[in-house]
């Protein structure tokens, strides 16, 4: 069962949670859209009579195992004008992570470059004279710390100013402390979720254009473990 936050006629704001993903995929696996698309169905008699599915518009993407508050759009007007607010940097996005190891600063920022490999489904950070890098650059806030099986770990609001493949998970590994759980850029531990979260989500309405904003605490990992923010 999906956890929805808010709906309307043109939106609807959802929990994803860790381990589906966030659109359509050739598997049999559950899926974000899929899900939705069984809730919306339930409310309409006109999707189960015409035999075409309810509408449900992908605007942005989480990684299979992030979980955390999304956005769908219920038609291509509403899809057209938040895919806008994307490009634009007016819809905001606020992530919880939380990171092996102790930060120097309580508030930073990082500008690198990556790198995508199509074929690894892998990023990395390269020199800026590299072909086919692009910048990318976030800024965090040290939210609090403890030690977590004898290590210590941080937990960071972190904020995206540009949206690259795996970013956060590829600029905290890359600056010396990677992400909880993230057997792909940090140490491999079976059994750990990695620790990302989608916390905070705000955008203009679609229609109204009143702001929007919307929260959600982790619900599972070791994010859980830290006092609410």
């Amino acid at each position: 069962m999906i956890e929805i936050l808010y709906e309307d006629q043109n939106l609807i704001v959802a929990v994803k949670p860790p381990g589906i993903d966030s659109q359509a995929r050739h598997s049999f696996a559950p899926d974000m859209v899929s899900e939705l698309r069984k809730h919306l169905a339930k409310l309409s008699t006109t999707a189960s009579t015409s035999g075409t599915p309810p509408y449900v518009g992908v605007v942005h993407r989480l990684d299979k195992p992030v979980g955390g508050v999304m956005v769908y759009a219920k038609n291509q007007k509403a899809a057209a004008d938040l895919s806008r607010q994307i490009a634009e940097g007016k819809l905001k996005k606020t992530y919880l992570a939380a990171v092996c190891g102790k930060l120097v600063d309580k508030e930073g920022k990082y500008v690198d470059y990556l790198r995508k490999d199509e074929k690894q489904n892998f990023s990395q950070i390269v020199d800026k004279s590299v072909d086919g890098c692009r910048r990318a650059a976030l800024s965090y806030r040290l939210l609090s710390s403890r030690i977590v099986e004898n290590q210590p770990v941080s937990l960071v609001e972190v904020h995206l100013e540009t949206g690259r493949h795996h970013q956060i998970r590829v600029q905290f590994a890359g600056h010396g402390t990677p992400l909880w759980g993230d057997g792909k850029y940090g140490e491999k531990i079976p059994g750990r979720q990695l620790a990302l979260w989608s916390w905070k989500l705000s955008f203009f309405h679609p229609v109204s254009k009143k702001i929007m904003e919307f929260t959600a605490e982790p619900r599972t990992g070791i994010l859980k473990q830290f006092p609410e923010n």
